[in-house]
């Protein structure tokens, strides 16, 4: 059974930072890549962030480019997402998603086949 779990959201002030994991399991990690999305109310899911486990491959939203890095670690099939400089536009629900990786990593949420529950993050003012 595939299953992605996200953990590590909550509450934290503006300029602050939090790190989100997402532990994968069920399918064989290095044929796919994981990305970050999120989903704040009324707006639609977007892509935040993903990485490719097999060849260390990296993309950012340009939202979130210089205060976020995402980071695999294969042994324990889970990729991070490390985000600084918090700001109260982050606030959103943040899932991680996994798609089989072609050597081209994408950022489209329709593409993705496996999603996580989601974890809250929200940045106060």
């Amino acid at each position: 059974e595939v299953q992605l779990v996200e953990s590590g959201g909550g509450l934290v002030q503006a300029g602050g930072s939090l790190r989100l994991s997402c532990a994968a399991s069920g399918f064989t990690f290095d044929d796919y890549s994981i990305g970050w999305f999120r989903q704040a109310p009324g707006k639609e899911r977007e892509g935040v962030s993903c990485v490719s486990s097999s060849d260390g491959s990296t993309y950012y939203a340009d939202s979130v480019k210089g205060r976020f890095t995402i980071s695999s670690n294969n042994a324990e099939n889970t990729v991070y997402l490390q985000m600084n400089s918090l700001k109260p536009d982050d606030t959103a629900v943040y899932y991680c998603a996994a798609r089989r990786y072609f050597g081209l990593l994408r950022l489209s949420p329709e593409e993705y086949d496996y999603w996580g529950q989601g974890t809250q993050v929200t940045v106060s003012s």
